[in-house]
């Protein structure tokens, strides 16, 4: 299979993708063409499909279709003109191929998890996580395999147990360093910080906004989440609940990324950074990677607000 991250500008292809999104749009001349995007688990790319005509076949977003095109560049952008399209029938494509899915193992990464919980000592926080991480099976496989994000960072299958985990091995670093930090509500933060995730997006292939997700939003779902477990804790201490509740909702930091509430208390402080930090680093990484360019500039990055090079 040729992936869309070997494209380049001249290319012929003739393959199958999975269609992303597709939109009818018009010229200004009033001509009717198509909006595609296509997908596979290594990225996605533009397309146009100029001439509607018997060699186009009907379909719709979410089929996975087979292209003949041509690999062209638009404003600095890869793009496949397509000139011929068909829906793929059924066994003639691996759903594995299409979907982005984590570089690391995720059986690996869930290891890694289940030994964080271990390593929390207080009774409550721990009866907590492995509430969540060892007694709910469908939870635990779920989470396993969601995604952290619409986009920009860890949007693929793995990403909500990458990120998870990157975050709290940030903060027991930190924790390591900085004695003043109660470790046990750090770790136990930064597991369940992103849970809301779970039910603000829906699964793969569609990897979109839910209609729970655009109402309220994963940090309030997760702070739902989590204070439902706590409550079904015999004597979980309120105050303890409370912290850990407001690390939740004060994890991005500001009040204009989303917060609820901006950090009140200094493992609140730490859970923030440990998530900005993670999300900025595989932000950059998928930058890097991402890019069709083989010069040291990448150009200019809105999100880091720079112009960008490789090392």
């Amino acid at each position: 299979m040729e992936y869309i991250n070997t494209l380049h500008e001249g290319t012929n292809v003739s393959e199958i993708f999975f269609c992303k999104s597709k939109t009818v749009a018009q010229t200004k001349a009033g001509k009717t063409y198509y909006n595609v995007t296509l997908q596979d688990k290594t990225g996605t790319l533009d397309a146009k499909i100029w001439e509607l005509s018997n060699a186009i076949e009907h379909f719709e977003a979410m089929d996975y279709i087979k292209v003949d095109g041509a690999v062209v560049s638009f404003n600095n952008n890869l793009q496949l003109n397509i000139r011929r399209l068909r829906r793929a029938e059924e066994g003639t494509y691996d759903v594995s191929d299409y979907m982005p899915v984590s570089k690391n193992s995720t059986d690996q990464m869930y290891d890694e998890l289940l030994s964080l919980v271990n390593s929390v000592k207080e009774e409550h926080l721990n009866a907590l996580l492995k509430s969540f991480f060892v007694d709910d099976a469908k939870f635990a496989e779920g989470f396993k395999k969601h995604s952290a994000a619409k986009s920009i960072h860890h949007s693929f299958i793995g990403g909500l147990l990458q990120h998870s985990l990157a975050v709290a091995k940030i903060c027991d670093f930190l924790a390591s360093q900085y004695a003043v930090l109660n470790r046990d509500l750090l770790i136990t933060a930064a597991l369940c910080h992103d849970i809301g995730k779970m039910y603000e997006l829906s699964d793969f292939p569609h990897n979109d906004y839910t209609d729970e997700g655009q109402l309220l939003g994963h940090i309030v779902m997760g702070a739902m989440m989590v204070r439902d477990k706590a409550n079904a804790i015999e004597g979980f201490p309120a105050d303890l609940q409370n912290e850990l509740i407001h690390c939740i909702l004060a994890h991005h930091g500001e009040l204009e990324f989303g917060s609820p509430k901006k950090p009140s208390i200094i493992e609140a402080v730490a859970l923030s950074y440990a998530d900005n930090l993670d999300a900025k680093m595989e932000t950059f990484q998928e930058l890097l990677e991402g890019s069709s360019q083989k010069e040291d500039w990448l150009g200019f990055s809105k999100l880091f607000d720079a112009n960008v090079r490789r090392t």
